[in-house]
């Protein structure tokens, strides 16, 4: 008697592990297929943002005829931003050029300011 109590104990056990076990590999599955649906994580977009950003600041060090000292840029989701101030207006039609050739930018809003040197 205590056998069969044993076993119908141990089939239970038994049971349990296979239902949890079924019920963890459909979840993981699940996660996988709605993971590549799902939307990046807030992490994943600061990164990119911010690679975009450095990518923009890079051209426009590399460009003739910049003074980027005092320019500011910020990325969101390919949109670029370009803050502060430069010498002449050249420089602040040539920066905007410069930002919208970047590999990414999918628009940019210049708002650099001329300031004339003292």
């Amino acid at each position: 008697m205590k056998s069969v109590d044993f076993l119908k104990v141990l089939g239970g056990v038994v049971a349990v592990v296979v239902a949890c076990n079924t019920y963890a590999q459909s979840s993981d599955a699940m996660g996988t297929a709605s993971g590549a649906m799902a939307a990046p994580s807030a992490k994943t977009v600061k990164k990119a943002n911010r690679s975009l950003g450095l990518k923009v600041r890079s051209a426009l060090a590399k460009a003739q005829g910049i003074d980027v000292s005092s320019i500011a840029v910020r990325a969101r989701g390919g949109a670029v931003t370009l803050t502060g101030s430069v010498p002449d207006q050249g420089q602040v039609d040539k920066a905007g050029e410069v930002a919208q050739g970047v590999a990414g930018v999918t628009s940019v809003a210049n708002k650099l300011t001329v300031v004339l040197p003292n």
